[in-house]
């Protein structure tokens, strides 16, 4: 289903082109707040808070706006961690979702943790146990990639 973006129509499911998107790190007390994801792709399973970059819109931007759409949460000083190349494609080999997710560390500011938006559930996890959850591929590859790092903070 297009996502209406600016002036047009972004395309999700077959696109035409990647889509650019972001991610949506909160650290807090040696927690990371995952999201349980409303819609599809990932619909059911847990990620972090992120979305589409709307035209005009730097990413810092989209990512700070992100957040507040669907937890509530304001937040500042977006920290480039890592950009991540999710492609799904169907049973015929076809492109069926392309997503360039460029994810960043946030520092909360202030606000009251809400599921919102596209987010069906909100949860604080220590990072010991991430990978009990139902995650996205997408998100289970960078939470492997880069959990040493994200410990650090």
């Amino acid at each position: 289903m297009p996502v209406k973006r600016g002036y047009r129509a972004l395309k999700r499911l077959y696109p035409d082109q990647p889509v650019v998107g972001v991610g949506a790190v909160v650290v807090s007390e040696g927690k990371i707040l995952l999201e349980k994801r409303k819609n599809e792709p990932g619909k059911g399973k847990w990620s972090i808070p992120g979305g589409l970059v709307d035209l005009g819109e730097s990413p810092e931007q989209a990512v700070i706006r992100e957040v507040r759409e669907e937890t509530g949460l304001e937040v500042e000083e977006p920290r480039l961690i890592d950009v991540v190349s999710d492609v799904s494609l169907d049973e015929k080999g076809k492109v069926k979702y392309h997503f360039v997710i460029i994810d960043y560390l946030v520092a909360v500011k202030c606000g009251e943790v809400k599921a919102a938006s596209d987010a069906d559930a909100l949860v604080w996890v220590p990072f010991n146990g991430v990978e009990a959850y139902d995650l996205t591929r997408s998100f289970r590859n960078f939470f492997k990639w880069n959990r040493q790092r994200l410990e650090q903070f």
